[in-house]
């Protein structure tokens, strides 16, 4: 998306970064032409991110799960395991 200088400006005298933005337009509310993200939106987003950030470290400590879908069926799970598919014969 293109700035403006005038963005570009307000963003420096305001101390709103670009990851700020960013932020606000991911998470925000479109109202009208402005995408408002207030202080009660942004707690429920910190809690959601807290919450998905909690599930991530129980999949990293099992080392990865993996999930197997064939079209809109989930077939089945399994955690990630780092040995090497088997293939063909074995070796001597």
């Amino acid at each position: 998306m293109n700035t403006t200088l005038h963005f570009s400006q307000r963003m420096s005298q305001r101390g709103v970064s670009r990851e700020m933005v960013r932020l606000v337009r991911e998470y925000g509310v479109l109202e009208g032409e402005k995408v408002v993200l207030g202080q009660r939106a942004a707690g429920q987003v910190i809690d959601e991110l807290m919450d998905k950030l909690r599930v991530l470290k129980k999949i990293q400590d099992k080392g990865g799960v993996i999930v197997v879908e064939d079209g809109d069926s989930l077939i089945t799970t399994y955690n990630y395991s780092r040995r090497r598919k088997r293939t063909g014969a074995r070796r001597s």
